[in-house]
């Protein structure tokens, strides 16, 4: 479950630079909130490739 806290820890990190885009229309938060959703993109990348590489271990 390691995994799962750190994602939730990762998303928590965006959670003021969504609403200082989104509510207050605040434009460099908006930068900052396309660099973290490519960070959760690669976050996201990562956890499929080990999911992967744990399955391919458990059929052999």
């Amino acid at each position: 479950m390691n995994k799962y806290q750190e994602l939730l820890d990762l998303v928590k990190t965006f959670e003021q630079d969504f609403e200082k885009f989104y509510v207050k229309n605040n434009k460099s938060a908006g930068t900052r909130l396309r660099k973290h959703m490519n960070e959760l993109k690669k976050y996201a990348q990562d956890v499929r490739m080990e999911v992967q590489t744990i399955k391919k271990a458990e059929d052999e």
